[in-house]
């Protein structure tokens, strides 16, 4: 039995979901769990005053992939002042976090991660209320990009709900409080039993690190990959295939050695639309794992 308001809530969703969208196929290839870091539609247009799940949901559908990990800025409202996003954050209600989730589940996606990245201008509330959101989502972990000093108070609420925050890499290895470089990732995991490591192979390599020799040592402690091709000494984002990453042999690494780490497509360089270019990224990552597109 549901109450009058479940049952409004319900409908609601239903009239939302009306238009068919088709559920995605499955995007394990060879063992290896490929993925999507939403960030990559952030082009596609949302609703005036709403938000762009649907849109993601779609894209995600379209592209035959099933896993993401969920931009934290695509449920936000956008030209917000600081205060009133912190209100958001704070006072929309946790049921409305559970329907996005629902969404993605009526399509055949999961929201694996919440990339909510903490800075030093959010209340100890806001932080708090990350997780709440995570786990309103479906999502097993959040993935950050913050820095050292914000990661230490992270850590009391790390702890209080149980959940995993993963630190997002970037290439800033002149400033000794960004995560990027491997002693950076080391102070993180010293801080907390709940700290990993999110890896972003394209920054890594941007930043002059061996992406494969990384993983290969610290692989029990990296909950997913960023997948994108950059230039080493800091050089520009570039199409799959034109860049220093070395995105296939971070692939095969995963095919040969079975572990379970997702590697999720973060779209970066200009091209054509969101979808298609994400669409050209997963076809590139199956062909480098040995499976042949269509």
């Amino acid at each position: 039995m549901y109450t009058r308001r479940e049952f409004s809530r319900m409908a609601i969703g239903a009239m939302v979901l009306s238009r068919p969208i088709a559920a995605a196929a499955g995007s394990k290839v060879e063992g290896v769990r490929l993925g999507v870091q939403t960030y990559s539609f952030r082009a596609l247009p949302r609703p005036e005053g709403g938000d762009l799940v649907e849109a993601i949901v779609r894209a995600m559908a379209e592209c035959g992939l099933d896993e993401c990990e969920l931009f934290a800025p695509h449920l936000e409202p956008r030209g917000r002042s600081r205060e009133e996003l912190r209100a958001w954050r704070l006072e929309t209600p946790l049921d409305h976090f559970r329907g996005v989730e629902r969404k993605f589940k009526a399509a055949g996606l999961a929201i694996h991660a919440y990339n909510y990245s903490f800075d030093a201008s959010f209340s100890d509330d806001e932080i708090d209320r990350g997780f709440m959101i995570a786990r309103a989502l479906g999502a097993a972990f959040i993935t950050a990009s913050t820095t050292i000093p914000v990661a230490r108070r992270v850590v009391p609420f790390a702890e209080k709900h149980q959940m995993v925050v993963a630190m997002h890499g970037h290439s800033n290895v002149a400033d000794p409080n960004e995560f990027a470089t491997p002693e950076s990732f080391a102070v993180a995991l010293a801080l907390s039993k709940y700290f990993k490591v999110n890896l972003d192979i394209g920054h890594f390599t941007a930043a002059n690190f061996d992406a494969v020799t990384y993983i290969r040592e610290h692989h029990a402690d990296i909950t997913n990959l960023h997948i994108k091709d950059r230039k080493k000494d800091q050089g520009d984002n570039t199409p799959w295939g034109e860049g220093d990453t070395p995105i296939r042999e971070v692939l095969q690494l995963l095919k040969t050695e079975g572990w379970p780490i997702p590697a999720y497509i973060e779209y970066e360089y200009g091209g054509t639309s969101p979808v298609e270019e994400v669409r050209r990224c997963y076809d590139y990552a199956k062909k480098a794992l040995g499976q042949v597109t269509p």
